[in-house]
């Protein structure tokens, strides 16, 4: 089977996500741009936790986009796996912390 789920060129076709809705469209890409503006949080700051998003989420497409732009706003390499691992962490204990749910539920059914 050659044809893939995602393929890398789809991402050079993100701005289009207005063709079937412009304003919804615009109205994200306005929002999106601001969220990502110099604020409290530098640019590269934001582009990190973005980095680290995408790998939560788990989007081929963010991962490929803001590991290049972490790049261009000045993150090395180093700094990039470090914020994956936080979200690696987060993500980890999220799941973890439903274990407590599971726990009271057995406790409930053996008690």
């Amino acid at each position: 089977m050659s044809k893939n789920y995602f393929n890398p060129e789809d991402l050079k076709k993100f701005g289009n996500i207005t063709e079937f809705q412009k304003p919804m469209g615009d109205k994200f890409f306005e929002y999106y741009g601001e969220v990502f503006k110099e604020g409290a949080l530098t640019v590269r700051e934001k582009s990190l936790i973005a980095l680290a998003v995408a790998h939560a989420v788990q989007c081929p497409y963010c991962i490929d986009a803001y590991s290049s732009d972490c790049l261009q706003k000045g993150a090395d390499e180093e700094q990039m796996m470090e914020a994956v691992h936080v979200a690696a962490a987060i993500k980890s204990g999220a799941t973890l912390v439903y274990g407590v749910q599971m726990m009271n539920h057995v406790k409930d059914k053996t008690m």
